[in-house]
């Protein structure tokens, strides 16, 4: 059930944003007079189609191929590669008969409509939900290194107060984009010391690898454990609901990461736990599996200081766009690090397949709806690239013939959608496979 769940979310997002970018180039069109032939969510490859009709001249329908959709604009090379229509002379409702700025404008349709789409959405995010964070200034405890804050340097009960020199006022900052594109400073308070510690460039690889919570986390004392699971070694060894670890093999353990690490150094050993019970202590024994994982949860630290703000609806919207904005600006700098090589293809670049597991296997419309908008600004990014038979390609060849006063010959145009085509093949070959291998190697 979770997998149907992880498909639905994944198709319902895609539709959306196919439907409304496409539908960006169709209104465009339809505003100067130009005749759109098709409207098809995912394409209908060797003509298979699973639903369509018509409507004012335009057949709307559902392909079987759910890899993007189109419309059929007339007297345009584009995805259908139908070159027969242009044989005749243009006709007053053709793409080809119209001045250049206004195919710029139907070219860029999608694109435009991605972009506020992707705002839109993180302004009703941010007028529903406000913003949670947590005050860094009160975190008192630090924060937990991950495998990849170990392997800079960070340390447990670190407390990171600046950001190439600008303070840090939010926890999520330390997290963000600012400082996981890498070749940033952190100024971190240790042991009364003040000390400087370096974000590699190409520190995005590792978070590709592992996660962003494994670049830091606030720290968190050991809390009381909050159930068992039945049949594991914490239940074996006779641990409770509400017993709260003390010890162990007599070394203090007063904060989960020093818990964690204690399990993780005894894997295969049997360990000895003080735990605090009803007013009182008890010592169990236990054997740690190779897992390391014994089969409890624990509660949350309430002393984690979590604030919300909340915002007016017009209050909200300068936030959400900028939220979009910045998911958008995050994208491009991230295709700027693979043109430069230090983030790598296959650890950046995800298809359909990852994406379904970003979904997850449980609807929360508040995660649906981040992703459906990251993904939309995520969309008017790739889109926009000058790669032939993507809007981008398009937009490239109506600039050059803005500048050169002619168009380009319909020949070079057919024969650059057909490159950018079998780019666009090789590109989804090469996500798809990765998609593939990343979850075989998890």
């Amino acid at each position: 059930m979770g997998v149907l769940v992880m498909i639905g979310q994944v198709l319902l997002g895609l539709s959306i944003l196919i439907v409304l970018h496409e539908f960006g180039h169709f209104i465009a069109a339809r505003a100067f007079g130009i005749k759109v032939e098709k409207f098809y969510l995912f394409f209908d490859a060797w003509g298979v189609k699973l639903f369509k009709f018509n409507f004012k001249g335009c057949e709307y329908g559902i392909g079987w191929l759910p890899l993007g959709g189109y419309v059929k604009i007339a007297g345009m090379i584009d995805e259908s590669m139908d070159t027969e229509q242009l044989k005749g002379e243009p006709q007053p409702w053709e793409f080809r008969s119209k001045p250049a700025w206004q195919r710029l404008i139907v070219m860029m349709g999608g694109i435009i409509v991605n972009v506020l789409l992707g705002m839109f959405i993180f302004w009703m995010l941010t007028f529903k939900y406000g913003e949670t964070y947590v005050d860094n200034a009160r975190l008192v405890n630090g924060v937990t290194p991950g495998i990849i804050g170990k392997q800079i340097g960070l340390q447990a009960g670190d407390r990171i107060t600046e950001i190439d020199g600008q303070p840090v006022v939010r926890f999520t900052d330390i997290i963000s984009s600012k400082v996981l594109m890498g070749n940033t400073t952190l100024t971190v308070e240790r042991g009364g010391e003040t000390i400087d510690v370096h974000v590699p460039g190409d520190i995005l690889n590792s978070v590709a690898d592992y996660d962003r919570n494994e670049f830091v986390r606030a720290r968190e004392h050991t809390m009381a454990i909050l159930a068992v699971q039945p049949g594991s070694v914490a239940e074996a060894a006779g641990l409770e609901a509400g017993d709260s670890i003390l010890r162990i093999n007599d070394q203090p353990v007063p904060f989960w990461d020093q818990v964690r690490g204690a399990i993780d150094a005894n894997v295969g050993k049997e360990v000895s736990l003080l735990v605090y019970r009803n007013g009182d202590s008890a010592t169990v024994n236990a054997t740690i599996p190779e897992t390391g994982m014994l089969g409890f949860s624990v509660n949350r630290d309430p002393s984690i200081p979590y604030e919300t703000v909340y915002y007016g609806f017009f209050e909200s919207l300068p936030i959400g766009a900028g939220k979009a904005w910045g998911t958008l600006i995050d994208n491009a700098k991230g295709l700027g690090k693979i043109a430069k090589g230090e983030l790598r293809a296959d650890k950046a670049l995800s298809g359909p397949v990852r994406i379904a597991t970003m979904f997850g296997s449980e609807v929360d419309w508040e995660r649906f709806w981040s992703l459906v908008g990251v993904l939309s600004m995520a969309l008017a990014l790739m889109n926009f690239l000058p790669i032939p038979a993507l809007d981008g390609g398009h937009v490239l060849f109506l600039l050059v013939e803005m500048i050169q006063g002619k168009p380009l010959s319909e020949k070079f145009l057919e024969k650059a959608q057909m490159v950018g085509f079998f780019i666009l093949l090789a590109l989804m070959i090469f996500v798809f496979g990765n998609d593939i291998l990343k979850i075989a190697g998890n």
